[in-house]
């Protein structure tokens, strides 16, 4: 039987928020990183770019989550952050980008603008690259 990886994460509370506002506001993200990318990490195929060698030898890695291009536009693409410790067999899930609109969509609702998410405090700056957006895809 093969060994899988444990998940430990670096602030679950915090972690688990913005795991459910992905639920919330962009399912295809959140499916994804259920039914495939967790189930590969757990059986050692670790997905994303490393983006840094630890001195303790563990790799940094990140994975970009499918989202739609219009919220990947406006927002930034959906990453999840996180640290693989071969030696003891563990996966430490660090965080999710944009920790911002993530945050704020646990915190309260958030209201849509041709189907994307706006920011309470940041919604003209959002309306208006939305709108940008739109007269450029025209």
């Amino acid at each position: 039987m093969k060994e899988t990886y444990l998940f430990e994460y670096v602030n679950e509370n915090e972690f688990k928020k913005l795991e459910r506002a992905i639920k919330k506001y962009n399912m295809l993200a959140y499916k994804k990183l259920y039914f495939d990318f967790y189930p590969a990490l757990k059986e050692g195929n670790f997905l994303g770019e490393v983006v840094a060698k630890n001195p303790d030898n563990t790799l940094s890695y990140v994975l970009k989550l499918p989202t739609d291009v219009m919220f990947s536009k406006v927002h930034g693409d959906i990453l999840l952050f996180y640290i693989v410790d071969e030696k003891n067999k563990t996966v430490l899930l660090d965080k999710f980008e944009p920790f911002e609109i993530l945050s704020e969509g646990h915190a309260t609702e958030l209201v849509t603008y041709k189907g994307v998410m706006v920011s309470k405090k940041h919604s003209d700056k959002d309306m208006f690259k939305i709108n940008l957006l739109n007269m450029i895809n025209k």
